[in-house]
């Protein structure tokens, strides 16, 4: 965490700032592409998890009984906000099989840069689990706070937010809108140009991942 963002987690393994660079890279495919976003996104979920709660199980190993953790508490539940945050959904159930998975349809008006929702759809229990938001920019903030808007109308206490990109703006606008919801990234890049592109960035996200740049 940062002084000027206490809700920012920064992921500065090698690992992940190496595919990083990749990621960014003009010269990387589409199957690269998605496949370094993939890993990524594992290593990401594997950082915003750290503090789920545990409970010990009894459990006999080929030598001996013994009381072993197990993640315990409430069930997760991934929200993919559509559609770059589809390219995130695979790697994080690699590591969580057993999340349910819910979709928020949101575009950017070009005009005003505010999010307009088209699609809603989660689980109906989602007030009783807990529910990691991804979408791999977050640029303004906006679309993730509204995202996060809808889901807290839906009861749910307990949300975090993952992003491979992230720009001071959209982080400044989430610790306003939404200061207990906790953020994991890969990066803090510098600024947003006149466009609401993040830079350096590594462009849109979504035509990079679909091939429709």
């Amino acid at each position: 965490m940062s002084a000027d963002f206490p809700n920012l987690t920064v992921v500065m393994h090698p690992l992940v700032q190496h595919k990083l660079t990749w990621l960014r890279s003009v010269d990387t495919n589409t199957d690269s592409f998605r496949n370094l976003l993939r890993e990524v996104s594992q290593m990401l979920i594997y950082e915003a998890t750290r503090d789920l709660p545990t409970e010990l199980l009894t459990i006999t190993t080929p030598i001996t009984q013994m009381d072993s953790p197990v993640i315990s508490g409430k069930k997760l539940c991934i929200v993919s906000i559509l559609r770059a945050g589809n390219g995130m959904v695979d790697g994080v159930l690699a590591l969580l099989p057993l999340a349910r998975v819910g979709h928020i349809g949101l575009y950017r008006d070009p005009e005003t840069l505010e999010p307009v929702e088209y699609y809603f759809k989660v689980p109906a229990d989602i007030a009783e689990r807990q529910v990691i938001v991804v979408d791999p920019m977050l640029a303004t903030g906006n679309s993730a706070v509204a995202a996060i808007d809808r889901i807290k109308e839906s009861g749910c206490p307990s949300i975090k937010l993952i992003s491979l990109l992230a720009a001071p703006e959209g982080v400044a606008n989430m610790l306003r809108q939404h200061p207990d919801v906790p953020i994991v990234t890969a990066s803090l890049d510098s600024h947003l140009n006149d466009h609401g592109y993040i830079v350096p960035g590594l462009g849109d996200a979504g035509d990079r991942i679909y091939g429709t740049v």
